[in-house]
């Protein structure tokens, strides 16, 4: 008996050894710091973070056409020459219908159109009841619930997918099982709908107490073949776990480990990811996997999504939220897609909650990025797509090889610089009604800042090469003088300032001394001021000058031991929320005046220029 019990001991080893060896490791030092949304990372060079539907129940003509506030979990594809972007989305809050998934499109990832609904609202059958959960379905719709977006075939036929699933109330989940079936609808080359057919039900459902057809009654063969396709694909059945029969036979992994996605590695093998960070290899495309998905060593990912993926340059990247929060979404990589060595900012800033709603959640989450198969834009960039605060849907692209570091001095004259070219560079914050951008003004191309956020601000950020004694130039046009703010940083590499100058709303151009300020100038609307600044952090001490004005010298409001970024933003630094603020808020806990706009402020930026001494 002893030797019986020695060697399940030897063999529990193995396995846990081996499962070590096969596993994605994170062996970086650098960690995230939860006091502040961008967690001290430095960012990766050249992200920009695009809000592309911002909700507004007051405004729906500028959100989504509906006014609807919960707006969650999307999916991103490429195809046709156009970026897909579906998402789910609840008039209140989470689990609470009606519910709907909507689709947006766009030609360059940054500009899109206004959502569509591709899966409208869907009506239970009044009197059914859920096994055990207590209530009567009576004037009740579905609720959606998917993990899976898309579906590009082998001969290029194009499918979005969606779930219907039921809550009887806001604490049931519509994951449970216990749902009506998944959906799927084709999408064609001229952006219209092919009709909606459910292509897998849940137990008790079928043909005749459904309001689509099962996908076997379409008369389109090719239809047909592809749905069948996508049937006999393991691992893209592994994203169907969550919602399908607790038993299904085409899910080959049936525990509820939840929001699948995977990459190859070079010998076939793949890499699957999980929420909480889990992970496990197949050898087998899917149909098995080696060990039960375990915690990737290394890496802090709470409960909110993870994603895997190749990037165009043969190495890998995972996206999460690198602590046991949803802030800040940071990216790491790898050169074998097994240790990952790196830990950059994506998306660091958290917009204020304008509404409340059931189970929404503070910060940019549940990320997915494109699929395998789902296609390659142009650009070789990685693109991811998530909500923040379970309320905004962005996008954000990010520059491959991912780097964290520039080498040469800024020398960045907007109009010098090629047409579409001029931000790869610059990390940019660009909201609905806060955008960033190229613009001309008086027929000369410069780095626009607008905003009429009243919650939000723009913001861009430049990388310079790491310096202790430094000289920045740059020149800046405000449009008023009478409201809005620029503030211009000087931060170090963990993102935390030393030097900050502003355009205020009072009409002068301050510089921030400790706890007060201190009037540079007065400035006027639509002049242009150039501002010459030179620093040295060993002595936490530099000298500005204002259009050739009198130079005057200046000590660091906070210390630093050396410069990193510069960045310009329309608004003041947010701290909220905090690690200890609370995670729910009431599902009509709105924030005061959320329809509310100010009058625009617009600042031209025309050009940056640093010298590293």
């Amino acid at each position: 008996m002893k030797y019986y019990i020695f060697f399940l001991l030897l063999l529990q080893v193995s396995i846990v050894v081996k499962a070590q060896q096969d596993t994605i490791h994170y062996v970086g030092n650098t960690i995230s710091n939860i006091d502040y949304h961008h967690g001290q990372l430095s960012p990766a060079v050249g992200v920009h973070a695009t809000q592309i539907m911002r909700a507004s129940r007051e405004h729906p003509e500028k959100a989504d056409g509906f006014g609807w506030t919960y707006n969650h979990a999307t999916n991103m594809a490429y195809w046709n020459g156009h970026f897909y972007l579906n998402y789910l989305s609840d008039p209140v809050g989470e689990h609470i219908p009606p519910s709907q998934t909507l689709l947006m499109t766009s030609k360059d990832g940054e500009n899109w159109g206004m959502p569509k609904v591709v899966f409208p609202i869907y009506r239970i059958p009044d009197g059914y009841q859920k096994e055990g959960v207590e209530g009567v379905a009576k004037k009740l719709d579905a609720t959606m619930h998917q993990r899976m977006g898309f579906f590009t075939s082998s001969d290029n036929r194009f499918f979005t997918l969606a779930f219907y699933g039921i809550s009887m109330n806001k604490k049931d989940s519509p994951n449970d099982g216990k749902g009506i079936g998944r959906v799927i609808r084709e999408i064609y080359k001229d952006g219209s709908f092919g009709p909606i057919y459910f292509i897998r039900y849940n137990k008790g459902w079928n043909d005749k107490n459904t309001n689509f057809p099962f996908y076997k009654k379409s008369k389109d063969k090719g239809f047909k073949k592809a749905c069948e396709e996508l049937l006999s694909k393991p691992l893209q059945m592994q994203q169907w776990v969550e919602e399908a029969d607790r038993d299904d036979p085409l899910i080959p992994l049936k525990k509820q480990y939840k929001a699948f996605s995977y990459y190859h590695l070079p010998n076939g093998n793949i890499i699957g990811l999980w929420k909480h960070a889990l992970t496990s290899l197949s050898k087998d495309d899917g149909k098995t996997w080696e060990y039960n998905p375990l915690r990737a060593p290394g890496f802090i990912n709470s409960n909110a999504k993870i994603w895997g993926q190749k990037t165009s340059d043969g190495r890998y990247a995972t996206v999460y939220n690198p602590s046991e929060y949803r802030w800040p979404l940071a990216i790491s990589t790898s050169n074998d897609g097994l240790n990952y060595t790196d830990l950059l900012l994506i998306h660091g800033e958290i917009t204020p909650m304008r509404y409340g709603g059931n189970y929404k959640s503070y910060g940019p989450q549940y990320v997915r990025g494109i699929l395998e198969n789902n296609g390659t834009p142009p650009d070789n960039k990685l693109w991811v797509s998530y909500s923040v605060n379970k309320e905004d849907i962005w996008v954000a692209s990010v520059p491959v090889p991912v780097k964290s570091k520039v080498e040469n001095d800024v020398n960045d004259i907007f109009d010098n610089l090629p047409n579409g070219k001029e931000l790869d560079f610059w990390n940019t914050y660009d909201l609905s009604w806060a955008p960033v951008s190229i613009e001309k003004l008086g027929g000369e191309k410069g780095l626009t800042l607008r905003d009429s956020d009243p919650f939000d601000y723009a913001r861009a950020e430049r990388v310079i090469p790491i310096a202790q004694q430094m000289q920045a130039t740059f020149t800046v046009i405000p449009e008023q003088n009478n409201h809005g703010l620029l503030q211009i940083e000087f931060q170090n590499e963990q993102g935390l300032p030393s030097i900050r100058l502003i355009f205020d709303e009072d009409g002068k151009l301050k510089t921030k001394a400790g706890s007060r300020f201190r009037t540079l100038t007065s400035y006027e609307a639509g002049k242009k001021y150039t501002i010459h600044l030179s620093l040295d952090t060993t002595s936490r001490s530099y000298k500005v000058i204002v259009n050739d004005q009198k130079e005057s010298n200046q000590i660091f409001y906070a210390p630093a031991h050396n410069i990193a970024r510069i960045m310009f933003r329309t608004g003041e630094q947010r701290h909220f929320p905090t690690p200890d603020t609370p995670a729910d808020k009431g599902d009509y806990d709105d924030l005061p005046n959320t329809g509310m706009s100010i009058p625009e402020a617009v600042f031209h930026i025309k050009s940056l220029i640093t010298k590293k001494l």
